[in-house]
C-alpha cells in the first residue's frame, strides 16, 4: 500500500512538473525568420531557353526543421533560443534558390514539383551545414552540395559543393540570422553562375 502511494505521488509531482514546463515554452513567443532570395550576381554570363526543376533539399535531421542551428564548438550543436525559420529549412532554402534563378532573367523556366513543367534538368541540392560557429571567430557557415540532374536519361550532368560564410556583426537573433542570410546569398548566385555554365 506504501508502494502504490509513493508511486502515485511521484507521478502527480512529475505530471505536475511536465505542465508547467509546457506552459513555460507556449508562453515564449519566437522571432521568426526568412531567407532573402539573392540579388542576381551582375556578371552577365550564359543564359539557356532549358526548364529547371529545383527538388526539395535533403539535410541530416539537425537541419530538416524549423530550427536555427547554432555551434557553440565544433563538435556540438544547439538551436538558437528564441527563434525559428518560417518553415523547414529544405523548404525556405529551395524556395529561396527557385526565386534567385528567376531574379538571374536567364533560364528559360524554373520551379518544383507539381508545378506542370516540362523539365530539362533536376537541381538536387544536400544542405551539409547551415548553422552559426561560435569558435574561431563568430560567423555563419553554409555549405550545399548541389548536383545538376538530366531529367531526360537520369544521368547526372556535374557536382559540386558550394561553402560560403559570413561574419556576424553584431549580438543577438537578428545578427545572427542576418549573417546567414548573407552567406546562402553568396552560395546562391555561385550556384546559379554554375548551373547555367553547364545546363
Amino acid at each position: 500500500m506504501n508502494a502504490l502511494r509513493s508511486f502515485v505521488a511521484a507521478a502527480t509531482i512529475l505530471s505536475l512538473l511536465t505542465g508547467c514546463a509546457l506552459i513555460g515554452n507556449s508562453t515564449e513567443p519566437l522571432d521568426t525568420y526568412e531567407l532573402s532570395a539573392a540579388a542576381p550576381s551582375g556578371t552577365g554570363g550564359r543564359s539557356t531557353r532549358r526548364q529547371l526543376l529545383v527538388a526539395e533539399p535533403s539535410a541530416l535531421k539537425s537541419l530538416d526543421s524549423e530550427n536555427i542551428v547554432v555551434k557553440p564548438t565544433a563538435g556540438t550543436l544547439q538551436y538558437l533560443a528564441g527563434a525559428q525559420w518560417a518553415d523547414r529549412l529544405p523548404r525556405v532554402v529551395q524556395a529561396r534558390l527557385v526565386e534567385t534563378l528567376q531574379l538571374s532573367g536567364r533560364v528559360g523556366g524554373v520551379g518544383k514539383p507539381g508545378e506542370g513543367l516540362a523539365i530539362d534538368y533536376q537541381i538536387i541540392v544536400e544542405i551539409r551545414s547551415f548553422d552559426i560557429r561560435l569558435y574561431g571567430g563568430d560567423r555563419a557557415e553554409v555549405s550545399l552540395y548541389v548536383k545538376v540532374l538530366n531529367d531526360r536519361n537520369g544521368v547526372v550532368r556535374a557536382g559540386r559543393l558550394f561553402t560560403a560564410n559570413a561574419p556576424v556583426g553584431g549580438s543577438g537573433n537578428d545578427a545572427f540570422v542576418d549573417a546567414l542570410d548573407r552567406a546562402f546569398g553568396i552560395a546562391a548566385r555561385d550556384i546559379v553562375d554554375w548551373t547555367l555554365s553547364i545546363v
